[in-house]
């Protein structure tokens, strides 16, 4: 069973990318498939500007909701930026970037992919 701080983190998360105006965005549970992480997020922004920007506040909210010190790293490009939650890894991507790469073919979410208002 996933613990409540989970629960808590990935509606933090969700929310924030939601109210970011971030794009097409998944939550992959990948406990199954994964030894390193529970769950990958995957949002498209419009821009790396855009992108960025929603990693700054994603940050800042994290922190204000006290779980600033699950923050493990960050990974900053101009077309990709990866936050590393430990349970939970966002990946904040182009459009362009996220099609080549296509990680969502590669957890094969047919059958998970979720929404935050599906429960874990």
């Amino acid at each position: 069973m996933i613990n409540k701080n989970i629960k808590k983190l990935k509606k933090i998360v969700l929310d924030s990318l939601d109210n970011l105006k971030t794009h097409n965005v998944v939550y992959i549970d990948v406990r199954n498939k994964s030894n390193f992480t529970d769950a990958l997020v995957i949002g498209t922004g419009t821009s790396s500007t855009h992108i960025k920007a929603i990693s700054e506040q994603l940050i800042e909210k994290l922190k204000k909701n006290g779980h600033g010190d699950l923050i493990i790293g960050v990974e900053l490009n101009s077309d990709w930026v990866l936050i590393d939650l430990s349970d939970i890894i966002v990946n904040l991507m182009l459009k362009e970037t996220r099609d080549f790469y296509s990680l969502e073919k590669l957890w094969s979410i047919e059958n998970s992919l979720l929404t935050k208002n599906n429960t874990i």
